[in-house]
């Protein structure tokens, strides 16, 4: 018998192993998590970006904050760092960035503008057509050589790269994690504190009902400690000037880089609407429906800017005489930063999946009945629990007709598109591309929109008639 005191060893397969972000996120996490030790094995493509990320596990796991220790290894085949892991982490990038950069040039150069062009949009149905195969690639691999391991993809678009995968395995153990419900536990956390006059509560004290797709979920039931939070929702939105133009924020973002900022004011509009919260970010929530894009003026007067694309490719310089941004580092003091966790729950889903702590939290699963108005088998987010190598999705408070209407047509564009992706069906992509609701452009544009895309995209798409 095992000592339950000692670390257990676990492998982690890490597909995107170069990532600067994620990787070195769950690096630092696991550093902090002393239950758990062992391999993290690093592939990416870029095999330079996967030593630079040994080298920057040196700094974590040599760290006095570190509370465990992890030999981390790049390798140069998926198949070294597949084989006999216990979980695999997927976290690549489809393609150069000047593809995902061409996701967002092309469409606006015939007047459909995206906010962030990675999940839906016609750059979204870009990145997927190019996403999938590398998706069902790796599903056969994982189930040849590690076909027990837990598999966590955190790459967009999440919905089609998880449902890739399960459309080449049906037995794989995998799931898509996000955290854009979590900005959304924090801003109802603000209002407990503003209205029932109490501490602020950290997020995972509210209690929320997830239902929809990956960036399109819907807050369906709210509470804290009992108290249901849609009185405190409509009471807030009420509020004298709450609708007011948002244009002054807006230019004052653009002009200074604020990306990933909103005003959630989009969020509220469904709830003003549909009778439902928006639980993803303005930013994304803006993309799935024809209202809000229709020019960056009236996207601005929402309290929402587009991410140009030359900030994807790193290029992007402040308007002249624009205001500085806030500085977003620490003033140096000469000593190591701390570490600290990062708020992710990937290293919390392993630990749940282990046995060693439950957990209950949003998902992206197929729709094993979670979701009783949606296509079996399709990729939803809701709650689930996880347990000890089991995942098990919770049925939500069901969503208002009108905006489960919405959420099944997206469904429907998604599921249309992962069959061209399987097929290299050009004509069944185009139809997915003009059936979704950004693409309100005459037909004969938008197959020029698509030509277009998919040319770009030929590098990655070998067997396709481009």
């Amino acid at each position: 018998m095992s000592n339950p005191n000692e670390p257990i060893e676990i492998k982690i397969a890490y597909i995107g192993g170069g990532s600067r972000y994620w990787a070195q996120m769950v690096m630092t996490d696991l550093a902090l998590t002393p239950s758990l030790t062992g391999e993290i094995a690093l592939y990416d493509i870029d095999h330079r970006a996967a030593l630079n990320n040994v080298e920057r596990a040196q700094e974590i796991y040599g760290h006095p904050d570190a509370r465990t220790t992890f030999a981390v290894n790049a390798y140069l085949t998926p198949e070294e760092v597949l084989e006999g892991a216990d979980f695999v982490i997927l976290s690549i990038l489809p393609g150069p960035m000047q593809m995902f950069a061409n996701d967002l040039d092309i469409p606006k150069k015939y007047g459909v503008l995206q906010t962030v062009g990675d999940t839906t949009g016609p750059g979204g149905i870009s990145r997927a057509l190019r996403s999938i195969p590398i998706y069902l690639a790796y599903a056969h691999q994982i189930m040849a050589l590690c076909p027990d391991a837990w598999v966590i993809n955190y790459t967009n678009p999440m919905t089609l790269c998880t449902a890739a995968l399960y459309a080449a395995e049906p037995e794989i153990k995998a799931f898509g994690c996000c955290h854009e419900v979590f900005g959304t536990q924090q801003m109802l956390a603000g209002l407990v504190k503003m209205y029932l006059k109490v501490p602020r509560p950290a997020r995972q004290e509210i209690k929320t009902d997830v239902a929809g797709v990956n960036h399109f979920t819907f807050a369906s039931r709210a509470s804290w400690q009992g108290h249901n939070l849609y009185p405190i929702l409509h009471e807030h939105m009420n509020q004298d000037e709450f609708w007011q133009d948002r244009t002054a924020w807006s230019e004052q973002a653009k002009a200074t880089g604020q990306w990933f900022s909103s005003q959630k004011l989009i969020a509220f509009d469904y709830l003003r609407n549909f009778d439902v919260l928006g639980a993803a970010g303005d930013r994304h929530l803006a993309e799935f429906v024809p209202w809000y894009l229709t020019s960056e003026a009236n996207l601005h007067r929402w309290g929402v800017i587009l991410t140009p694309s030359s900030y994807r490719l790193g290029t992007w310089q402040p308007p002249q005489n624009a205001p500085a941004a806030a500085e977003a580092a620490e003033a140096s003091t000469g000593q190591k930063k701390g570490l600290r966790f990062s708020g992710e729950e990937g290293i919390p889903q392993m630990l749940a999946l282990l046995g060693v702590e439950p957990l209950d939290t949003n998902v992206n699963l197929p729709n094993w009945g979670q979701m009783p108005d949606l296509p079996l088998g399709a990729i939803v987010e809701t709650n689930a629990q996880f347990r000890q190598d089991s995942l098990t999705p919770v049925i939500p408070t069901p969503l208002p007709q009108g905006a489960l209407n919405l959420v099944r047509h997206i469904v429907d564009v998604q599921e249309l598109t992962l069959e061209a992706a399987v097929l290299k069906d050009r004509d069944m992509a185009f139809q997915a591309m003009l059936l979704d609701p950004l693409c309100g452009i005459p037909t004969d544009r938008a197959r020029a929109m698509f030509d277009e895309l998919l040319k770009a995209n030929q590098a990655l798409l070998p067997e396709w008639d481009i």
